[in-house]
């Protein structure tokens, strides 16, 4: 099969090889995967690069990147249903605590990390799901049903937000997002019923205001330490704040009796330490606003997968509108 892979970390262009490699057979509870497109998220840049917060170097001799695909199921490893081959399907996971990830012809994954694709969602847009989206679904439902209650997504114009965004106010909820005063639009065509300036002065009033002076009921959070006293001023008692990043205050200080006298409950998500339901959750409400055309996969750029170094530079250019995916012949 042809793969992408590196033996060292460094820069995209320096380290980043296309080559014929061993395609990988289905073992015990796998699904071998025809792969169509690999999805490229900052993480997968940032392990090339040898940057990963918490680890850096080689983890194994060489490395196929990437955690996220798409394309239909080839083969069925022992105790896994047949009925499965020619499935099409989205995978994540997929480099996580593994050599060889979805930057290549095809992948053998354990079949909890293997979902069937909507007919209406192309292969493209499947390998922009994984990471992203089980996050986002992770971050609105882990707490419970968000119908009739108010979610503050703070950096609703970022990938996770936007699909954060999209599936709470499809689920009924009341949708408050943050984001630089450019992106109001786009929060609000997202489904967002305010958009506010992250920059604002009065940012924890504007909230406020923008949901009739009560609190918020659940927050997503992009920048915890960064928005730590703003979301203990606007969080309801016994109210709850999942947030999957804090790369602006890496070890921040926190109102630590502002969110206790609320009783208030900080989930630190990390989408690929989930268990097997938590994930299953997650994606089935992302299929379910797939397959009811409530949730839409922004694709920025598309790469044939020779130029996979391409991509990963375009990742970290920044100022993307959408996803980065890698096309394999």
């Amino acid at each position: 099969m042809q793969a992408v892979y590196y033996t060292a970390t460094g820069l995209a262009s320096e380290v980043l090889h296309c080559s014929d490699q061993a395609t990988p057979v289905a073992g015990p509870g796998e699904l071998l995967v025809r792969l169509h497109a690999s999805g490229v998220n900052p993480s997968d840049v940032k392990a090339r690069a040898g940057l990963r917060a918490g680890a850096s170097g080689m983890p194994y001799p060489s490395v196929i990147p990437h955690s996220d695909g798409a394309g239909i199921v080839a083969a069925v490893g022992e105790g896994v249903d047949p009925v499965r081959v020619g499935q099409r399907v989205w995978v994540c996971n997929g480099q996580w605590q593994r050599a060889n990830g979805t930057a290549a012809q095809y992948i053998a994954l354990d079949h909890s990390l293997v979902f069937e694709l909507p007919e209406n969602c192309n292969f493209a847009e499947g390998a922009a799901l994984g990471i992203p989206a089980l996050t986002a679904a992770h971050c609105v439902f882990a707490a419970g049903e968000v119908e009739g209650q108010t979610l503050l997504i703070n950096g609703g114009a970022g990938t996770v937000g936007h699909l954060a965004v999209q599936l709470a106010a499809a689920a009924g909820a009341r949708v408050i997002a943050t984001a630089n005063a450019s992106k109001a639009q786009q929060l609000l065509d997202a489904g967002a019923h305010a958009a506010l300036d992250y920059r604002s002065n009065t940012l924890a009033e504007d909230i406020l205001a923008a949901n009739n002076d009560q609190p918020i009921d659940r927050i997503v959070e992009v920048e915890f330490g960064v928005n730590a006293d703003t979301d203990a001023a606007v969080i309801k008692s016994r109210g709850s704040i999942a947030a999957y990043g804090s790369a602006k205050s890496m070890r921040p200080e926190i109102p630590f009796y502002g969110f206790m006298f609320k009783g208030v409950t900080l989930d630190m998500v990390l989408i690929y330490s989930l268990n097997q339901q938590e994930r299953a959750a997650a994606a089935e409400r992302v299929n379910q606003a797939l397959a009811s055309q409530q949730l839409s996969i922004p694709l920025h750029a598309k790469y044939p997968l020779r130029d996979c170094a391409q991509a990963h530079q375009a990742v970290e250019a920044g100022n993307r509108h959408g996803a980065i995916v890698v096309e394999i012949p």
